[in-house]
């Protein structure tokens, strides 16, 4: 019977399901010193070991997903750098199978579940499905192609005319899989509040919106299907290197000057807008000419970063009870990302939300997290 449902449904399970990660570990290390914050850069960068190294730039801690045939070797190497680790998640299939069981169980009232991580092409179909349902208010914009020739696909509310604009994406990050679950939601609150809600109303009266779910399709691709938990990359080729991919939140043309290492998960490319990601957004944004706002999503340590972030930090602890951080982006996590050039490029109000995660599951956020996610993030909306 679950065979069964597999096949019937959409969701990121059912193309996960015939993929196994069997034992693939994520360790917790906190290191004590630069020699060991360099180890761990050497580590990253053998790449038969394919170890995944994320060291946070807001946290002591740097967390590695090794897969099972290299666990051995990689502690290994880590006792010989005198370094201490903790295992994080004893077996990240483990968890994979525990959100199929409970996705199962979400989907069988046959409706759109929004609780659900969707893969990329059931992304663009829900997109389609969201125009066919409200016509006179919802389209789509093609602004490019992804490096591996995904479409760049934008939702675009408006209700006529030519007016000014708010953007908003979702997913530069291929790992941050809730923001463009998120922004699914969202576009769906949209459009179905239009016309109900006064403050959407009134704001699509006299405004457009534009909607990016998923700004690095190519990584999100990558990321849900080798399940990836710290892959934020591009899958571009980088010449001269074996590693591939840049770190699209790196690659914008303000501060640029991030990791020059390809094979750092933080590598900003060889130029600023190297990526056809990022230029496709620089080259819409500058043709349009008229937007007001400027707002990405990402997911980290419940952090807020824009200058009105403590009034809504203590209104989403209200909510939820999650708990934010505050503070000005280039001092809590970097600059040289999205919101400071289009700061930089005359767009006063530029926002960066950065999403709860899930602690002891890292970026592997459990669905059933999504919705209240969700409402956090719509109750704090600026516009």
């Amino acid at each position: 019977m679950i065979g069964i449902l597999v096949l019937y449904y959409g969701s990121l399970y059912q193309f996960l399901l015939h993929c196994t990660y069997g034992q693939d570990q994520v360790l917790e290390i906190i290191p004590g010193n630069e020699e060991q914050i360099k180890s761990l850069v050497e580590l990253e960068a053998e790449e038969h070991l394919q170890a995944s190294v994320f060291q946070s730039r807001y946290s002591p801690t740097t967390h590695v997903q090794v897969p099972f045939v290299s666990i051995q070797a990689v502690k290994g190497f880590l006792e010989s750098q005198g370094i201490v680790y903790s295992i994080m998640i004893e077996d990240v299939q483990v968890l994979l199978d525990k959100e199929y069981e409970e996705m199962l169980i979400r989907e069988w009232n046959g409706n759109f579940n929004f609780e659900a991580y969707l893969i990329l092409e059931e992304i663009f179909q829900e997109m389609n499905n969201l125009i066919t349902d409200h016509p006179g208010l919802e389209s789509k914009v093609n602004i490019g192609y992804a490096f591996e020739n995904w479409s760049i696909n934008v939702f675009k509310f408006s209700t006529g005319g030519d007016k000014p604009a708010i953007w908003l994406d979702a997913a530069i990050h291929a790992r941050e899989w809730v923001t463009q679950a998120t922004a699914l939601w969202i576009s769906n609150k949209i459009a179905s509040d239009y016309g109900n809600d006064p403050s959407i109303t009134l704001i699509l009266d006299v405004m457009d919106i534009f909607l990016l779910p998923v700004t690095n399709p190519d990584g999100s691709v990558f990321s849900q299907t080798q399940v990836k938990l710290y892959w934020q990359k591009t899958q571009s080729k980088v010449p001269g290197s074996l590693c591939i991919g840049v770190d699209p939140s790196r690659n914008w043309d303000a501060g640029f000057g991030a990791s020059s290492n390809p094979c750092s998960y933080s590598y900003h490319g060889p130029g600023a807008n190297s990526e056809v990601e990022v230029k496709s957004v620089v080259d819409f944004i500058k043709s349009h000419g008229n937007f007001k706002a400027f707002i990405t999503f990402h997911t980290g340590k419940f952090l807020k970063l824009h200058f009105m972030a403590q009034k809504a930090a203590q209104s989403l602890t209200s909510l939820h009870g999650t708990k934010y951080k505050v503070g000005p982006i280039c001092s809590v996590i970097s600059n040289g990302g999205s919101i400071d050039w289009s700061y930089d490029s005359g767009i006063k109000y530029s926002f960066a939300f950065e999403l709860r995660e899930a602690g002891q599951y890292d970026f592997l956020l459990p669905a059933n997290q999504i919705l209240p996610i969700a409402e956090e993030t719509w109750l704090d909306h600026p516009y």
